[in-house]
């Protein structure tokens, strides 16, 4: 069942492309595969400096969307804001605080994401990362889930993963991959310096560039031999553990 939307969607080429110039919030942009012309050219290049999420669909889908005339466009308006990762770094730093920043690698559930953001919040992360290209539209259900975290966290949507951990490499913040086999225990690692916390999918994990390229791979020590642990446990797991590094520090 699709969640009752509280915000109305943009329809037509002109609505969306003047809201974009306004610098209207915009969750997701939906574009007919085959929409060409100058105002598409236009709002593909709007979204992308932006860094909003564009899905090529088919006709059917856009005409389960709104029975209006769509000329090939439709798109939601976000019910969050939404911030540059770079100012969301520069925000905390400049308040005298150590970063904590949660970048969701697939996390696409959007209830694991509400999770995880009042979780987050909670456990004293100022941010989290949505890279655009693997990442839930954060419906009133996330909102719901989080229990009003995400109007009160920084959120950061960035093109990938890997623009993100570029930029928090250059800004001095720490890329800690959690996996099952990670190298070391969660409670072994640094996390009064300034960190981000990869979380992965809970079918495949964390990306492999992010096997790659982070710093630390991290694990959770389990008592049982099993599977994995729903990715908001472990987060909120992972978290407390900074949170607990901190305070006694």
């Amino acid at each position: 069942m699709k969640p009752a939307r509280s915000l109305p969607i943009l329809i037509g080429r002109k609505p969306l492309l003047e809201a974009l110039q306004q610098g209207t919030m915009i969750e997701k942009i939906f574009l007919l595969r085959s929409a060409t012309g100058p105002e598409i050219n236009s709002i593909k290049q709007l979204a992308r400096e932006r860094n909003i999420p564009i899905s090529q669909v088919p006709v059917e889908k856009l005409n389960n969307l709104t029975k209006a005339q769509h000329q090939g466009v439709v798109a939601w308006t976000s019910l969050l804001h939404y911030v540059e990762l770079q100012d969301a770094i520069d925000s905390v730093v400049d308040k005298g605080e150590t970063p904590l920043f949660v970048l969701l690698d697939g996390v696409t559930d959007v209830r694991n994401v509400g999770a995880i953001a009042r979780t987050a919040l909670c456990c004293g992360a100022q941010g989290i990362i949505l890279p655009t290209s693997s990442s839930a539209s954060l419906t009133e259900e996330a909102i719901k889930t989080s229990t009003g975290a995400l109007r009160k966290i920084l959120l950061c949507r960035i093109p990938s993963v890997q623009q993100a951990i570029d930029v928090l490499r250059l800004n001095g913040i720490q890329v800690l991959g959690t996996q099952m086999q990670g190298a070391i225990p969660v409670f072994e690692a640094d996390m009064k310096i300034p960190s981000c916390v990869v979380m992965g999918a809970e079918d495949t994990g964390i990306s492999k560039d992010v096997i790659k390229r982070a710093d630390t791979l991290i694990k959770i020590p389990m008592a049982q031999q099993f599977d994995s642990l729903n990715v908001s446990v472990a987060t909120g797991m992972i978290l407390y553990e900074a949170m607990r590094q901190r305070l006694l520090s």
